[in-house]
């Protein structure tokens, strides 16, 4: 029988859908072929407007729903047709969906692109709406990705943290002590804020490997009041969205004599500390693998770099362990079809803080 499966995946940072076709048959999940579906601006700000109350919120939410559920499914076709594969040999796609909204502190969560119009274009068996299980039993339904980097990344003579920067970054530890529980959480903003930032300054829809910030100052004090934010001093399990890091988040703490310019270089220099000293807290030494589209902003690795002792840590991409770093969400969303097919559980409860393991998603029949 195949074991193909499509993982499909559209994250906070809300500029388009990575899909990966990958095989389960080896040891090692492979990545058969790979297709970025970008949105277009004037669709990533309908999306956007989601994120906050607004007029006729239902309205638009049912409209986009149905918009961005055809738009995955196209993604899935053109995926097929570019790696010549019959949509028959799929086994499952697993569609992570579009977030508009997470508040897992009031055990709530919403990702949208309708998964019934997915399986009825493709005619692949779709499997969507990952998160909401986890939440039923008492879980912040994110991080879902650290099952699916254990099971490729854990180095039993090795610590290692696989740091994903989307528009929120997280982080997951994999300690070299079996005795030591996988952990997994969100360490503060990752590519959604500096996104924000600089569409307001520059019209521009991202920092292109973090020119602007490089040109800027890193401005201590701000860096140090944005610290002072409650969210950084809990402990996990925690997750967040653009409804918590956002422009207004930031004009909380922001003085009226800084420029432009430092906000950003410090913005960036705040999301590289966060995740640094999330990982310091439980590792003295190890190997980081960054993986998201942080990946592409050298402004940033260069703090990454500045913040972790070299001596302790060493600093990687998730390439270097046969992984490519803007697809390894897709792949992990094609391996929790996968779980959820076999019937087996995809969430990790001291990762998300739920009651017990939970088989996740809700199956879509072709």
């Amino acid at each position: 029988m195949s074991e193909l499966y499509i993982g499909l995946m559209s994250g906070t940072s809300a500029d388009g859908i990575n899909a990966a076709l990958v095989d389960f048959s080896h040891a090692a999940p492979k990545l058969i072929h790979s297709y970025y579906s970008p949105f277009s601006s004037e669709l990533r700000q309908t999306i956007l407007a989601l994120y906050q109350p607004g007029t006729h919120e239902i309205k638009r939410m049912g409209e986009l729903d149905i918009t961005l559920g055809k738009i995955f499914a196209n993604t899935v076709n053109l995926l097929l047709q570019e790696s010549n594969t019959p949509a028959k040999n799929i086994r499952a796609i697993g569609s992570h969906g579009q977030t508009i909204r997470h508040y897992p502190d009031n055990h709530f969560t919403l990702q949208i692109g309708d998964p019934n119009i997915i399986a009825a274009t493709t005619g692949i068996t779709t499997i969507a709406d990952f998160r909401r299980r986890d939440i039923a039993h008492g879980g912040q339904g994110a991080p879902l990705v650290p099952a699916f980097h254990h099971t490729i990344f854990a180095h039993t003579h090795k610590n290692r943290a696989i740091i994903n920067i989307g528009g929120i970054s997280n982080i997951t530890l994999l300690s070299d002590n079996p005795k030591q529980p996988l952990l997994g959480f969100d360490t503060g903003p990752g590519n959604a804020l500096l996104d924000d930032w600089i569409e307001k300054h520059l019209q521009q829809p991202y920092d292109k490997h973090g020119a602007w910030a490089a040109q800027g100052n890193i401005n201590s004090a701000l860096l140090k009041t944005l610290l002072s934010d409650s969210f950084f001093k809990r402990p996990p399990p925690k997750s967040a969205g653009r409804e918590y890091f956002n422009l207004a988040w930031l004009k909380n703490y922001l003085p009226d004599s800084i420029s432009p310019v430092d906000v950003q270089a410090t913005l960036t220099a705040l999301t590289a500390l966060c995740i640094i000293n999330a990982i310091k807290n439980y590792f003295s030494e190890g190997e980081l693998f960054v993986c998201g589209g942080g990946i592409h902003n050298l402004f940033l690795l260069e703090q990454l770099k500045n913040y972790a002792d070299a001596s302790q840590f060493s600093l990687h991409s998730t390439q270097e362990l046969g992984v490519d770093p803007d697809f390894i969400e897709a792949i992990a969303f094609a391996w929790l079809a996968k779980q959820t097919l076999m019937g087996h559980t995809g969430n990790i409860p001291a990762v998300t803080g739920a009651a017990q393991p939970a088989i996740l998603g809700g199956i879509y029949q072709a």
